[in-house]
């Protein structure tokens, strides 16, 4: 089935450091394994997995007038994600991530806001869901819920999909600030610290249906090495990882939200939208950053037959 999604909000350039055993001390230096650049961010990471799993993608946001912004426009380009809809900002620069990644595939990050702190609706072109299928928000807290709840709005009423995904960590006073999108949310896209953070629920089950109850139409909960965890008003339902050889996590987030996404427009339920996107972030986590590898919706598929999905 066809899919054309409108990829709105963070846009990230980050930059993967692999064979990080320690932060030097002083000013000495040490060698590392690899130094790689992938287009990363809520709205760019899963643009780039959506495009390789054959989705139509327009990006939407904001970079700064950097050679950083003209190298995270070219790999968005590369992925064949449309780009015409990213506005150039001179007054501040391109959201950038330094990522040293250690051996078990966990990263600590540098991160600068940049670019997308300035984002606002009066950025997006009038046309901007003219043939959407799918409106994937990711970073409504930058837009602020109000003016996320107008966005989200838009497209329910234009018949579209839509989806967010939630970049900052979480905390009860952030879910009051993009409260307001909920009701226009379709699916809501959260990591399992956010859930717990954002609600102060006992377990995970709990506080995805206390996001449930707050207007999201369906949660599907990231948990890391344990999957994925779908809530719906009825009722919540586990979905198992793919055991893989890590090498990044970077950006497993970002493909899980993509295969879940995809999954949707193939006609698959919640919860085989989110098998789908448990076997996408396991592809990414062979490999450093979202683009890493050479998977499509093709190859994601074998692999879950071959792993008995």
């Amino acid at each position: 089935m066809s899919m054309v999604v409108a990829a709105v909000g963070v846009h990230v350039l980050d930059t993967h450091v692999l064979g990080i055993e320690s932060i030097p001390a002083g000013s000495e230096g040490q060698l590392v394994e690899t130094i790689r650049m992938s287009p990363a961010g809520t709205a760019g990471g899963t643009a780039v997995v959506l495009s390789r799993l054959g989705a139509t993608v327009r990006s939407y946001g904001a970079v700064g007038t950097d050679p950083v912004g003209d190298t995270l426009l070219g790999l968005l380009g590369r992925e064949g994600v449309d780009v015409a809809g990213l506005v150039r900002k001179d007054t501040a620069q391109t959201s950038a991530s330094v990522l040293p990644v250690r051996p078990d595939g966990d990263r600590p990050a540098w991160h600068c806001i940049g670019a997308n702190g300035a984002f606002t609706l009066d950025d997006l072109p009038a046309d901007v869901l003219d043939g959407v299928t799918h409106l994937h928000l990711g970073g409504p807290e930058f837009l602020g819920g109000d003016a996320a709840a107008e966005l989200l709005a838009r497209a329910r009423a234009a018949g579209i999909t839509t989806s967010v995904d939630i970049l900052a960590p979480g905390d009860p006073d952030l879910l009051a600030w993009i409260a307001a999108a909920l009701p226009h949310t379709d699916h809501l896209l959260p990591n399992d610290e956010q859930v717990l953070g954002f609600t102060g629920a006992a377990s995970l089950a709990e506080g995805a249906q206390a996001l449930v109850a707050a207007g999201a139409g369906c949660v599907a909960v990231t948990q890391g090495a344990r999957g994925a965890l779908v809530a719906t008003a009825d009722g919540v339902i586990e979905v198992p990882a793919y055991a893989v050889e890590v090498v990044d996590t970077t950006g497993c987030g970002d493909a899980f939200s993509a295969g879940y996404l995809r999954g949707l427009s193939l006609g698959r339920s919640p919860v085989g939208a989110a098998a789908l996107g448990c076997a996408t972030a396991a592809q990414v986590a062979q490999g450093l950053g979202t683009d890493a590898g050479s998977y499509d919706l093709a190859s994601v598929e074998a692999f879950v037959e071959t792993a008995g999905g």
